[in-house]
């Protein structure tokens, strides 16, 4: 594991967080382990790791996210007081979120969903954009990172190219989406970072991105 920790020495913060994102969601408990405790050891606020996993199960399950949460609450300790339920307030700060990650999109998209299943609609902007993403202290920018990270991983194709539109819209470098991707390879997953890899290339085609 000491190559291991050179590697992860290398990264910035998000992009650690990003990593852990897919360690987790892909059940890769030595990285995911080796991460969690790299994070903790260099005192990132812990409020950070706590949502970058709690974000988890929209992509993977209460079941990987229940068993992240509790390896790093018997870590650390760390516990966070629940702060309510809030509907309207998720279903407008949803609709706000939402439309910065799909643009002129966002029409066209909930009434697909809705095409199919009016709940899923529903839920994706209270449940997915209001409730989670709209959450503090992660930013949007940053939970987008470990998204893209997440669906790579997954490998859901058109998922991920539409948020690795919306990390791009929310002015991320290239650069950066790129390098979260790559990233994978760090935690033994290439056909994840391959995967995303020619994603990301398709989308820099369809925009004419050449270098930023």
């Amino acid at each position: 594991m000491k190559n291991f920790r050179k590697k992860l020495d290398r990264l910035e913060k998000i992009e650690l967080l990003a990593l852990l994102s897919a360690a987790s969601v892909l059940r890769k408990q030595k990285y995911f382990s080796g991460i969690l405790n790299y994070l903790v050891e260099n005192n990132p606020p812990f409020t950070k790791i706590y949502e970058t996993l709690l974000q988890t199960y929209l992509f993977a399950g209460f079941p990987s996210a229940l068993i992240s949460l509790k390896e790093f609450a018997n870590l650390t300790g760390y516990k966070k007081d629940y702060a309510g339920y809030d509907l309207a307030n998720y279903q407008r700060r949803g609709n706000i979120n939402c439309k910065l990650i799909y643009g002129d999109k966002y029409e066209k998209l909930i009434s697909n969903v809705n095409s199919f299943s009016p709940e899923l609609s529903n839920w994706l902007i209270i449940e997915g954009y209001g409730k989670v993403l709209g959450r503090n202290p992660l930013t949007l920018k940053e939970r987008e990172l470990c998204i893209v990270s997440m669906l790579a991983s997954l490998k859901y194709k058109d998922q991920l190219y539409s948020h690795i539109n919306g990390t791009f819209k929310l002015k991320v470098p290239i650069k950066k989406i790129e390098a979260v991707i790559k990233n994978l390879e760090i935690i033994d997953f290439n056909p994840g970072s391959k995967f995303g890899q020619k994603v990301i290339h398709a989308f820099k085609l369809h925009k004419g991105i050449l270098a930023l």
